[in-house]
C-alpha cells in the first residue's frame, strides 16, 4: 500500500513529467510558491528561521490533535518559497512516523532537483527537510 507521502510524491512527480525543460519546471515551482498559505509578520521570526539556507526561510510547526503534523512555510525568493511549497506537500498533515519514514534524498532525485539546483539551494532544501525532520523527532519522542 503507498503511502500518502509516496501518493504525494506520485503526483508531483506526475506533474513535473508533463513539463518539458527545467525552464518551465522552475516556471512551475515558482507557480506553487504563490499557493502556500500566509504566514504572518509575527511568524518571521528568529525562532521560525531555518538555518542554512542562502535565502530567508521561515517554518511553522503546528502539531494536530490526530497525531499529525501541520506545517507552514515561507521564503522571501520565488523559487525557494516554490521548494518550501513542494515539501509543504510532501510533509504537511503528516504523521511523525511517515515524514521519518520518507526518503527526501531518493524523492528530491526522481523529481529531478539533483542535477537542476545550484549547491546552495540544494543545501538549502536539506536544510528544510532536515529541520522537518528534527520537529517530527521531538514530536514522535514528546508523545506517551
Amino acid at each position: 500500500m503507498t503511502s500518502p507521502v509516496d501518493a504525494a510524491l506520485d503526483d508531483l512527480a506526475a506533474e513535473f513529467e508533463l513539463l518539458g525543460d527545467w525552464e518551465e519546471r522552475y516556471r512551475y515551482v515558482i507557480d506553487l510558491g504563490r499557493e502556500l498559505e500566509p504566514l504572518d509578520d509575527a511568524e518571521r521570526s528568529e525562532a521560525n528561521k531555518v538555518r542554512g539556507c542562502a535565502s530567508q526561510v521561515w517554518l511553522v510547526t503546528e502539531p494536530r490533535p490526530d497525531g499529525t503534523v501541520h506545517f507552514r512555510g515561507d521564503s522571501d525568493a520565488h523559487i525557494v518559497r516554490g521548494l518550501v511549497a513542494i515539501l509543504m506537500r510532501l510533509f504537511a498533515d503528516r504523521r511523525p512516523e511517515e515524514i521519518l519514514a520518507f526518503d527526501s534524498g531518493a524523492a528530491f532525485a526522481r523529481l529531478g532537483f539533483s542535477g537542476a539546483l545550484s549547491t546552495q539551494r540544494s543545501n538549502g532544501l536539506a536544510s528544510m527537510v532536515a529541520r522537518i525532520r528534527r520537529d517530527a523527532e521531538a514530536l514522535q519522542a514528546a508523545r506517551p
